[in-house]
């Protein structure tokens, strides 16, 4: 039968009538109302960073021991985007960048000689942490499930003075390190709309490097929730924890920060 003939142009039409009725119903159908089309939250994590750095420099292996800073307030940042009704992108971004001044420690062999020392360092890290991932979401009503896949990127740079007494001579020497790398990101996710305005959920995250010049993990997590007052702006309370331990693999230099607090925030919603 030719495809001209008027009972297959019926079932042509009929069929590409269904399609675009089903795609249409697919783009417009509403999401969970645990989630949104898309957000924006703009806030702060406040934090008492407590940091451990062991690496070489010219007073030999210096090891700071944990050393808990001030409370600080570092800026965050953080989107999401709904593709369909159950898959979007999550994008997350925070940064350290504080004066750091431990007392050193340590001893190591340079040229076969034993060399010992102790001092301080007057310096400034910085550390920068963005996600994305490509986020599935799994259930329906109030309560939705999400697990992620995509890339981390993170930088670390550590920059100033040490001074100190190395094998009985005093003396100062400048200090200077940067490192930055890409990472695969595993994020796992549950959000639950207790009314119109109220939502709960809670996140968790890991990011794990090996290979290349820095190998490491960074481990995530947090616990929140959301009201929203109007349709469109909401306030957003969190607890929030974080591990990074990275190590350099040249020189067997080690950073691990733990950044563990509350975290405000204001959610806009499209």
């Amino acid at each position: 039968m030719s495809l001209r003939t008027p009972p297959a142009r019926h079932a042509i039409y009929t069929a590409t009538l269904l399609a675009l009725s089903t795609v249409s119903a697919i783009a417009w159908a509403d999401p969970s109302p645990a989630l949104d089309r898309a957000s924006v939250s703009v806030g702060a994590f406040y934090t008492e960073p407590r940091i451990n750095y062991e690496g070489d420099t010219n007073y030999g292996r210096i090891d700071t021991g944990t050393y808990k800073t001030d409370h600080v307030t570092l800026p965050r940042v953080k989107a999401q985007l709904l593709l369909g009704d159950s898959q979007g992108l999550d994008f997350d971004y925070y940064r350290y960048d504080k004066t750091y001044s431990p007392t050193l420690s340590g001893s190591t062999n340079y040229n076969g000689l034993p060399l010992n020392g102790n001092g301080k360092l007057d310096a400034k890290l910085k550390l920068d942490l963005a996600n994305v991932a490509y986020k599935w979401w799994l259930g329906s009503g109030n309560d939705v499930f999400g697990i992620g896949v995509g890339a981390a990127y993170y930088s670390a740079s550590l920059k100033g003075t040490a001074s100190g007494v190395l094998n009985g001579v005093s003396g100062n020497s400048s200090y200077e390190e940067s490192e930055h790398a890409y990472a695969p990101l595993l994020e796992l996710g549950w959000r639950h709309a207790v009314s119109e305005n109220v939502r709960v959920y809670a996140d968790a995250s890991g990011i794990k490097k090996n290979g290349g010049n820095i190998r490491g993990h960074i481990y995530g997590g947090a616990l929140g929730v959301e009201w929203y007052p109007t349709k469109a702006i909401g306030v957003v309370a969190e607890y929030s924890a974080s591990k990074i331990s990275l190590n350099r693999n040249r020189d067997g230099a080690d950073l691990n920060v733990r950044l563990n607090g509350p975290a405000a925030y204001v959610k806009f919603r499209f």
